[in-house]
């Protein structure tokens, strides 16, 4: 008989057009699949949403899905959002006032505990976010 695993570790991914649909759906299913794990919504969902919109919007290839991977080890839940346009890292910038979009990786960096970009294998990057249920953000 195998002991129970006192932090369980979850995992989850799915393959998504880079749409804005695609992104939309991408959030839904993370809601339901964290809600699933009894893991906060809160800040967890909206990272999902702005990673997703981030690939549909600006990691878009036609043609080329994106993925979306969810990890969850003790306490910490591991956001991925990989696209096929790796040549093209993100990077924060500051957006100007008269912009009405540009502010996604704020939002994410004021969100997650951690967060950065992979590159690799080409023509893949991952944008990944890291938040710990007992966060104090």
């Amino acid at each position: 008989m195998n002991p129970q695993l006192a932090n369980p570790i979850h995992n989850f991914t799915t393959l998504h057009p880079s749409t804005p649909l695609g992104a939309r759906t991408a959030r839904l299913l993370a809601r339901e699949q964290l809600l699933a794990w009894d893991f906060p919504l809160d800040p967890a969902e909206h990272i999902v949403g702005e990673l997703a919109a981030n690939a549909a919007t600006h990691g878009r290839v036609p043609g080329r899905s994106f993925r979306l991977t969810l990890y969850v080890v003790g306490p910490t839940l591991r956001i991925e959002v990989t696209d096929t346009l790796g040549e093209q890292l993100p990077r924060l910038t500051h957006p100007r006032l008269d912009h009405v979009s540009g502010r996604g990786l704020f939002l994410v960096e004021a969100l997650a505990d951690t967060w950065g970009v992979s590159s690799g294998p080409c023509p893949k990057k991952t944008v990944w976010a890291e938040v710990r249920a007992q966060s104090s953000r």
